[in-house]
């Protein structure tokens, strides 16, 4: 059978959430991509140079951990070389998304704090956790997808210098849909407050600590690979 049919429930969410991206402007052109790891060798993944808008379930592509391409007539992202890195150092994660929210995407241009590393709003804090900056690569190139190395076990989000977000999730792909809304809202509320001072306010390391419930509640896990961390608190840097 097909693994088009096999996985047909994926394929459709798959195809719905690049729609999604296209319809909120996350992601323009040929911009963004999306992986799901389905099996411990087989990746659903997005083709190259197709705007998101306009892709069917028979132009996603299925690959395996090498890069190889499985089943599918289109060619796998460019991006390729990124997403076998994230599946290799992350054995936890189940899927991936790429894309260009706007808000998000300016704190890769803005030079100075990076206030979406800093706790500001309780859900962001307990499903996303801190985002860093990755430094700029190439696109398409394996120097992007290695500078990503220092991060991985940290962290489940990420900002490319002056390209875009990366976020990632031992849930399905719906779910870091949903982060990634979340977190493009996150920066909607930041850049408003920024416009009335530089000074914002977090939400204190004693408040972070008693948060840790909320975590145990819904029993959610922490950023990075498992056991990173023992407590939020850890999570954040405090000066």
């Amino acid at each position: 059978m097909s693994k088009y049919e096999t996985y047909r429930d994926q394929v459709d969410t798959t195809v719905d959430i690049c729609h999604r991206l296209s319809e909120r402007m996350y992601v323009t052109g040929y911009g963004g991509n999306l992986a799901w790891k389905l099996e411990d060798d087989l990746l659903l993944i997005t083709p190259t140079q197709m705007n998101k808008g306009a892709i069917t379930a028979r132009d996603l592509v299925f690959i395996n951990k090498d890069g190889e391409t499985i089943e599918g007539t289109r060619r796998p992202t460019g991006e390729t070389p990124m997403y076998l890195n994230f599946f290799r150092e992350r054995p936890d994660i189940q899927s991936v998304i790429h894309c260009h929210p706007p808000r998000t995407n300016a704190f890769t241009i803005i030079k100075g704090q990076n206030w979406l590393m800093r706790p500001m709003f309780p859900e962001t804090i307990t499903e996303i956790g801190p985002v860093p900056v990755v430094p700029y690569g190439e696109p398409l190139t394996q120097k992007l997808a290695d500078n990503f190395l220092p991060f991985l076990a940290k962290y489940n989000a990420f900002l490319m210098e002056n390209h875009g977000l990366v976020i990632m999730s031992r849930l399905d792909l719906e779910w870091v849909m949903m982060n990634t809304e979340l977190l493009e809202m996150t920066s909607v509320h930041i850049h408003d407050a920024m416009l009335h001072g530089p000074d914002l306010k977090e939400i204190s390391r004693e408040d972070i600590r008693e948060m840790d419930n909320v975590m145990k509640t819904r029993n959610l896990p922490y950023p990075g690979l498992p056991d990173t961390y023992a407590s939020l608190e850890d999570v954040y840097e405090w000066s």
